[in-house]
């Protein structure tokens, strides 16, 4: 049997087969597009009225990068309605259809001519001056500001509008950044045991991250709190280092445990960051300030000279000077008491003496117990914010400064020196309270309040960083400076402190006050109920 094959019918067959393939995937395809633009055209509609109005404040690639990022998010926060050119340059062009703008008066006129509700700053060639004087502006009118860290991945747009943020108080410190003296540092560090106590604070566990940044051989984290430092073991545990690491339950206050401690590691450097630090419950505890702050301090000290410690550095606190609470004195007589071992060892020439550094400096943004986390909190219950005067300042520098100071200082120094840090301009407490109310959308003592509570026991209006007697001398670095205090006998000192250990065992808090007051003649208690021993 002879089969014929129809060439024409098989063709006809291909070619329908692949006509109706065409059709058939770009019928899918359209039909895709068509449902996804209708849904986010819908979502789109729906949310006009909750998008954020915004100008971007830039028009260099990092500005152009966020604007797309924003234009391509889902859901989308923010409705881009134009640019501002900075140098008024290119204010007749448009770049993404959208008008390049000219700032000719402040910025909150223009924002209120073209009906933005805020501004992100993309534009980072603006100085922190400029940057805050913006800030202010739109703040004063309540314009909502956001910014965005450089951009160097232009690719991932979903990270980059991710990275948009409200401006944060710590965005708005008057500061510029330190350069450190890396070399010195490493020095120190580099190979060497190290001691941290007070390891799972906020300043103690930025000293461990920062320390570990200089490749020591050895790390010991020491600290009474458990889940804190149970929490920063991990964190240390996760990184690539190879330094050992280790973490120890240990009271300063007790001499046995620490001894333990130094017999076990013999650390090289040791940096003392444990303390009690709340003025008003040192105020009415003072037993356990001295307990902590001096005899703490002391057990420590002393163990450093006993076991050939290199470095001791001291943490300590502007409210050490012209002290007017317990918690001021008793970091005082701590700083007295490790100055006075130096002074000894020096009297002694005992060339391989411990070297004992004291650091001084004031708040820290974000530190356990300061205002800024404790506004944080009461912003979001819905107020109000709490301070205790009107007319309160303080100076404030950020954790991660504060400690690299520290160990910039701790380099530095060659036993006896109080280093002061330059903690920048003052800020008026009620000024703080006013603009991280803005920040947070708020307007304030309209939608929040902020209440006056009064002075707590033992608080001054402003704070020192200089002793009335005392001098300053520059260091090589412009943020640390050397405070020259009067030498004090050690063995007259020694029996006033040993005194003073003695008897908060017995916890007689007037009793207690009074010798701290002998010991720290410029100790005049403020608001206090102790200032009957001034009189």
């Amino acid at each position: 049997m002879i089969y014929e094959w129809n060439f024409e019918d098989k063709a006809f067959l291909n070619t329908a087969l692949f006509v109706n393939t065409v059709f058939t995937f770009c019928g899918l395809f359209l039909y895709r597009v068509i449902v996804k633009r209708t849904f986010e055209l819908y979502f789109s509609d729906s949310s006009k009225n909750k998008l954020v109005r915004v100008i971007i404040y830039g028009t260099d690639s990092n500005a152009i990068s966020v604007a797309n990022a924003l234009n391509f998010e889902t859901p989308a926060r923010f409705k881009v309605i134009g640019f501002v050119d900075h140098n008024n340059q290119n204010t007749s062009k448009r770049m993404l259809d959208l008008p390049i703008l000219a700032q000719k008066k402040k910025l909150p006129a223009l924002l209120r001519s073209i009906g933005a509700e805020g501004v992100i700053i993309a534009d980072k060639s603006l100085s922190k001056d400029e940057q805050i004087q913006i800030v202010d502006q739109c703040l004063e009118f309540n314009y909502k500001v956001f910014t965005v860290p450089l951009i160097t991945n232009w690719e991932n747009q979903k990270e980059i509008s991710q990275k948009i943020k409200n401006i944060q108080i710590e965005d708005l410190l008057d500061r510029k950044p330190i350069i450190l003296d890396d070399k010195s540092i490493t020095k120190q560090l580099k190979g060497k045991t190290v001691l941290i106590t007070g390891a799972a604070g906020s300043i103690g566990s930025e000293i461990v991250r920062q320390v570990l940044s200089f490749e020591p051989a050895k790390l010991i984290m020491v600290d009474q709190a458990e889940t804190p430092l149970h929490d920063l073991t991990l964190e240390t545990n996760a990184l690539e280092s190879s330094t050992e690491i280790y973490s120890v339950i240990a009271d300063v206050r007790s001499r046995k445990a620490m001894e333990s401690v130094f017999a076990a590691y013999q650390p090289q450097v040791v940096y003392h960051a444990a303390a009690y630090k709340h003025v008003p419950l040192m105020e009415e505890n003072p037993a356990q300030a001295i307990i902590t702050n001096v005899k703490g301090t002391k057990n420590l000290a002393d163990l450093s000279c006993k076991y050939g410690t290199e470095k001791f550095v001291m943490v300590s606190t502007d409210k050490a000077v012209n002290p007017s609470n317990v918690m001021g004195a008793s970091k005082r007589i701590a700083e007295k008491y490790v100055q006075s071992l130096q002074w000894k060892q020096k009297q002694e020439q005992n060339v391989a003496a411990t070297k004992f550094i004291t650091t001084r400096f004031g708040n820290v943004l974000g530190s356990n117990g300061s205002v800024v986390p404790l506004f944080t909190k009461q912003i979001a219950e819905g107020g109000p914010l709490t301070i205790t005067h009107k007319d309160i300042i303080r100076y404030f520098m950020t954790i991660p400064e504060a400690c690299q100071l520290v160990l910039e200082a701790g380099a530095m120094g060659n036993g006896g020196e109080i280093y002061i840090f330059d903690m920048g301009k003052p800020v008026r407490i009620y000024d703080l309270a006013e603009k991280m109310i803005k920040l947070a959308g708020f307007i304030p003592n309209v939608d929040m309040k902020i209440d006056i509570i009064g002075l707590r026991p033992g608080e001054k209006l402003y704070e020192e960083l200089l002793n009335d007697n005392s001098k300053t001398i520059p260091t090589h670095h412009e943020k640390i400076m050397i405070a020259q205090e009067l030498e004090e006998e050690f063995e007259v000192l020694h029996n006033y402190i040993n005194e003073l250990i003695t008897g908060s065992v017995v916890y007689n808090s007037k009793a207690i006050v009074a010798q701290m007051k002998k010991i720290v003649p410029e100790f005049k208690s403020m608001n206090s109920t102790f200032e009957v021993l001034d009189k």
